[in-house]
């Protein structure tokens, strides 16, 4: 009888984890593998490392379950690293599995021979090579498990050679068939957390991205309604946690300490959910909160629980905690404090003036469908599009939360194959789009109906703002590249738009039909930049 190989024995190891959509840029330590994939296996071709795994990134985070990325040795590992980052920060279970020169000389370390264990630092939620080449089916398995568990990207290592070796027996795979998860929580855990609330006198919350799930939006609706306290949304975040469009939304908290703590001065008890306490980004002296301000936290990211500074920390799942709390915490008859202010949309430019970030923003907002899902990566113009275009449902608002560029543009290609059935738009800026500008060609063989929106103003206008603050000019140029240009010669539609009248006639064309298109749309707006930024 003829005997398995590592090669289908790790092929049926995707097929029972839905790892079937390879998302790859192909390297020769990988030709024996991909080499006459079966029919049932979809190869999805990236230009680029980075927009491997940015897809691989929108993927996981679009059916809430793991993706696929292959990567080919150093340069391919290396490439992504950054990609990887994101990936983990932005808590996306991707399996990774990354080429190796043969086993048979590689202690000699031979031509694109790797030092791979440490490449990607300490982003990745776990780094495996297999000791033998009949281990690897399992280590992927393994590797499914513990990206799902750890939400990141895990690492198989995988010589060249151990492809065509004969498989051990399936019965002797060292990872679970199937890893349940389960949603109970500690009584006693919950018990101290709801004695913390009912105590509370003017009680806050603060979400994050760990809770941007329909089951858990839910809860925290319930408990903040309960509690009839305001909802803020952590800084920086990767994902929205909760509707920015409730009449509890208080909105954004900013990134610095001082800032902070004016914000949350108001509250006696901030209770943060599927967030750190607190992510910030320039320094500033001083504690996060007030004294007197008791802070806890409840999070399934065992780092983020215990490098915090909150005064009570609970390792869990929030939305099973946040369902319990909702039905114990004593309800208070405070008054809601409204809803988020929107600032009314700006007057359209006249004649002779340019088009600001703010015009885009609203003519979008006035015309997207609630369940469309927005992903930023303007730096400059951040704090504007968040108040301008709140997420209304989960899912609804994406970013890099580790703030590298090159994001966006491969994250709703992924974002978009997964999730056809939604309106995906990503907004971009010129500067941020060159980063990986490759990816839209993926979007466009692939027919993945992304609105891509590219705010050109011309430069890096963030560092602009940057330098300015610190009393001086910044020694960079300013750049004209034509962006739409670029999308065209990697074949994807892009028109340049530059006037009001002409925004909104694109965008009433397009928007109505936008969860239908099946291939993309670039749009590149002239704006000019704007002049101040606070993170």
């Amino acid at each position: 009888m003829t005997r398995q190989s590592v090669r289908d024995a790790t092929f049926e190891v995707f097929r029972e984890y839905e790892l079937t959509t390879l998302f790859a840029n192909p390297g020769s330590t990988e030709i024996s593998f991909l080499t006459d994939l079966p029919a049932d296996l979809t190869f999805v071709l990236g230009l680029h490392e980075s927009s491997v795994v940015g897809m691989a990134t929108g993927w996981a985070i679009g059916r809430g379950k793991p993706a696929l990325a292959i990567l080919h040795t150093t340069p391919g590992l290396g490439n992504a690293v950054s990609a990887l980052a994101t990936a983990r920060v932005n808590r996306a279970p991707v399996v990774v599995v990354v080429g190796q020169q043969d086993r048979r000389h590689i202690a000699t370390e031979p031509f694109l021979a790797g030092r791979l264990h440490g490449l990607a630092g300490d982003y990745p939620v776990w780094v495996d090579q297999p000791m033998r080449a009949q281990d690897v089916p399992g280590a992927i398995a393994r590797a499914h498990h513990e990206a799902a568990t750890g939400q990141g990207p895990a690492i198989v290592i995988v010589p060249m050679d151990d492809w065509a070796a004969e498989a051990s027996d399936p019965a002797v795979r060292a990872a679970a068939r199937r890893v349940t998860r389960a949603r109970a929580v500690d009584d006693d855990a919950v018990s101290e957390l709801a004695t913390l609330l009912a105590e509370a006198e003017s009680p806050a919350l603060v979400v994050g991205a760990g809770t941007d799930d329909p089951d858990t939006w839910a809860a925290l609706v319930a408990l903040a309604e309960r509690l009839a306290c305001p909802v803020w949304q952590e800084p920086f975040s990767a994902r929205a946690g909760f509707p920015q469009d409730h009449a509890l939304f208080a909105g954004h908290l900013p990134a610095d300490r001082a800032r902070l703590r004016r914000a949350l001065a108001p509250h006696d008890v901030v209770f943060a959910v599927g967030a750190p306490v607190f992510r910030q980004y320039p320094f500033v002296a001083g504690p996060f909160v007030e004294p007197g301000t008791r802070v806890a936290m409840v999070s399934r990211d065992a780092s983020e629980v215990h490098r915090s500074t909150a005064d009570l920390a609970v390792l869990a799942a929030p939305g099973p905690v946040c369902e319990q709390l909702a039905r114990i915490v004593p309800a208070r008859g405070t008054a809601a404090p409204g809803p988020f202010p929107v600032p009314p949309a700006p007057e359209p430019p006249a004649a002779g003036e340019p088009l600001r970030a703010a015009h885009v923003f609203s003519a979008l907002a006035e015309r997207l469908p609630r369940n469309a899902i927005v992903i930023e990566e303007s730096p400059s113009n951040r704090p504007e599009l968040l108040v301008r275009l709140p997420a209304r449902e989960p899912l609804g608002s994406l970013s890099p939360a580790m703030g590298g560029l090159g994001f966006a543009l491969p994250a709703a290609t992924g974002l978009r194959l997964a999730r056809p059935d939604r309106p995906v738009v990503a907004i971009v800026g010129d500067g941020s789009s060159l980063y990986s500008i490759q990816a839209l060609w993926s979007a466009a063989h692939y027919r993945a109906g992304v609105l891509f929106v590219i705010l050109s103003n011309g430069g890096y206008a963030i560092m602009d703002r940057l330098a300015e603050q610190q009393g001086g000019a910044a020694p960079w140029p300013g750049f004209s590249i034509d962006v739409a240009g670029l999308a065209r010669a990697f074949g994807c539609p892009a028109r340049t738009v530059a006037g009001y009248d002409e925004l909104a006639g694109v965008l009433d064309e397009v928007v109505p039909d936008l969860v239908h298109r099946d291939e993309p749309l670039l749009l590149e707006v002239t704006v000019a930049p704007d002049e101040s930024f606070a993170p």
